[in-house]
């Protein structure tokens, strides 16, 4: 499988164990309902204002159809699907080359989702997992930013430079530079 027909499967097996994740996650809370409005709030809406996220609703009904495979549900991930983000995905702002290596990991790059979605996604996802580390000067992400980035995928070379970013991140940690 090579391509785009090879993504569009990718993606759409992806999507069928998040819908069965989502539906699972509904039937354990109660939440019956059809939509992601009636989702219960602690779910997709952080505490306080989310910069570059006009629809909190969507962006987590999003993170569930698209992200929360691989990242799982608390963004905990795992060693076998996909990095945690809890509490650690914002540290990439801090360092340089980090924002941009956001933009360019294979689920962002090789998602479905439109990029003005996915910018609102990645938004959503800063706030959602890592508020206490999104830089007090953060700019949010825009569609024509995230439009930029996935256009330049990281795939078999994306370990290698999360390795080097998070060299970054724990050097910017004991001495505060960038």
């Amino acid at each position: 499988m090579s391509g785009w027909p090879a993504r569009r499967v990718l993606a759409t097996r992806r999507t069928a164990i998040a819908v069965t994740a989502v539906l699972a996650f509904a039937a354990i809370t109660g939440a019956v309902a059809a939509d992601a409005g009636a989702m219960p709030k602690a779910a997709y809406v952080g505490t306080g204002p989310m910069p570059g996220v006009p629809d909190p609703r969507r962006a987590w009904a999003d993170w569930a159809l698209d992200c929360q495979g691989c990242h799982r549900v608390d963004g905990g991930g795992s060693r076998r699907t996909a990095p945690k983000i809890a509490g650690e995905v914002a540290k990439y702002l801090q360092v340089a080359g980090g924002r941009e290596y956001l933009g360019h990991v294979p689920g962002i790059a090789s998602s479905p989702l439109s990029d003005a979605r996915l910018a609102e996604l990645v938004n959503w996802m800063l706030f959602r997992f890592d508020r206490q580390h999104v830089p007090a000067n953060f700019r949010p992400y825009t569609a024509a930013e995230i439009g930029r980035l996935r256009a330049h995928p990281l795939r078999l070379q994306a370990a290698a430079v999360r390795r080097q970013l998070l060299q970054r991140i724990r050097g910017h940690a004991r001495s505060g530079t960038r």
